[in-house]
This record gives structure tokens, sequence and C-alpha cells, in this order.
């Protein structure tokens, strides 16, 4: 669970996540979040946030955000709001680390995919760019899909597919929770 001061680190990515305000904290309006790009990052697979508005501020470094079909560079000291339902993603192109604060609006139950996510990524069940397999996506995606949706396929789509998936995952031992990563 996430608390404040909380540091969780993806070891596939090097991302790592310190908590400042959690759902709990701020009564589910906030979270709020310090994380750390090592450089030459993967971004992460192209989404968007059905209700949540996010905030990104760059406090070292700079940060690479691909908004719909634009890039936009961020350097120290900039700030952007990325509002609901916008396709983006975000990685630190640079040669050195980046340091950013990030809010997300409302908090949701962000918190607990990020912990998954990267629980995941430490038991070493995703590929080298961090990602897990479909399986394991089809179950996230439809337990979280008030806080992210994949930008492609549509959501249509998704939704069916992930469906039709899902069962095939949880056969498969996969699961949309883990304790051990929340705990």
């Amino acid at each position: 669970m996430a608390f404040k001061g909380k540091i969780i680190k993806n070891e596939v990515t090097g991302q790592s996540i310190r908590f400042v305000t959690t759902a709990k904290d701020s009564k589910g309006k906030l979270l709020e979040m310090v994380t750390t790009y090592l450089p030459r990052s993967t971004p992460p697979a192209p989404h968007y946030h059905p209700v949540q508005h996010e905030e990104f501020s760059v406090l070292e470094g700079e940060l690479t955000i691909k908004l719909d079909d634009k890039t936009i560079v961020l350097l120290k000291g900039q700030s952007i709001d990325i509002p609901k339902n916008c396709n983006h993603s975000m990685w630190n192109a640079s040669a050195v680390k980046t340091i950013v604060s990030w809010k997300v609006t409302p908090a949701l139950n962000t918190e607990y995919f990020l912990e998954i996510a990267t629980g995941l990524a430490n038991d070493g069940k995703v590929n080298t760019a961090g990602r897990p397999g479909l399986l394991q996506v089809a179950l996230l995606a439809n337990k979280h899909r008030s806080e992210f949706r994949l930008s492609k396929p549509s959501f249509l789509l998704q939704r069916i597919v992930f469906s039709i998936l899902s069962p095939l995952a949880l056969l498969s031992g996969k699961k949309a929770s883990y304790k051990q990563y929340i705990n």
C-alpha cells in the first residue's frame, strides 16, 4: 500500500517513484509523486486517462512528452498539464537523469496500478521495455480502466479483446491485483 515517503523502483526501467501525497492522505482528491527517470529511458505505451488530469513539473533534467501528435521537451522549471482523454507518453530522452513532480487528480486507484506494474517488473514478469504480456495487460486494463486506457486500439475493441482474454489470463495464473506488491 502506498504511503507518504514510500519509494518503489522498477528494476527493469530504472524509474523510481516516491509517494508524496496518497489517495488516503487526500481523501481521493490527489496522488502526488516525485519520479526519477534514468537517462535514455523507455517511453510507456501511449495511453490516456478518462477522468484524470495530470501535471508534470521538471525539477531536474528534461522530460520528453508525446502529446497526441506533438513531441514536447520540458526543461528544469517547466510544467505541463495533461487533461483527461489526451493521448500521451513521457520519458527521459536525455543523457542525464530527470526528476519530475507528478500530480494526478483525482487519485482513484493509480497508486495500486503503479505498485503492481513495478512489482511485476521486479519479479521478471515483463519484457525488456518493462511491459507485461498481453494476458497480464488484459487483466490490468480491465481492473484499472477508470485510471488508464491504451491509446490504441479503440477502447471498444480493447474491451472486447480483453474480456475474451481475461479468463485465459486467470487460467494461466495471472491476477488483476497482487497483494504482495501493494502491501
